[in-house]
């Protein structure tokens, strides 16, 4: 039983440094998947923190003066573009260091793509809050 197992036996060198090896390789393969679902992790809590300053304008839009739900959702907002910009710069910099043997790692143009969309949709969507109106039957000050 234990002279069949891999990682027991008295094999000579040349056999244990190919098993070490392949340990690596898939430890290195482990971590390139762990950033990237860390990668996605930052992404959806980006999403997250536009959602709350959505939520917060709709629900508080309201609010006297007028400027204050939009200034909190905007910080919310950009507090998106902002962790989203982080979690690309952290990514890349740990993909840099590794390189993937039997899974396939991200690129990092793609990366800074999808953090960049999520900016410009943020730049989007504080533009629409501050510069868009709500219109009112009555025509009254901006909600």
């Amino acid at each position: 039983m234990v002279k069949d197992d891999p990682y027991n036996r008295n094999a000579g060198d040349e056999d244990r440094d190919d098993l070490a090896q392949e340990r690596t390789h898939m430890a290195e393969d482990r971590t390139v998947m762990a950033v990237e679902r860390t990668y996605a992790g930052w992404i959806r809590t980006s999403f997250g923190a536009i959602a709350i300053g959505l939520g917060f304008k709709a629900l508080f839009g309201a609010l006297e003066p007028w400027w204050v739900a939009r200034a909190i959702a905007s910080v919310f907002i950009v507090l998106a573009a902002v962790l989203a910009i982080l979690a690309e710069r952290r990514a890349c910099r740990s993909l840099q260091r590794m390189r993937g043997h039997a899974v396939d790692r991200p690129d990092a143009p793609h990366l800074r793509y999808i953090a960049w969309a999520v900016c410009a949709g943020a730049v989007v969507l504080i533009a629409a809050i501050w510069l868009l109106l709500d219109m009112q039957p009555s025509g009254g000050n901006p909600a």
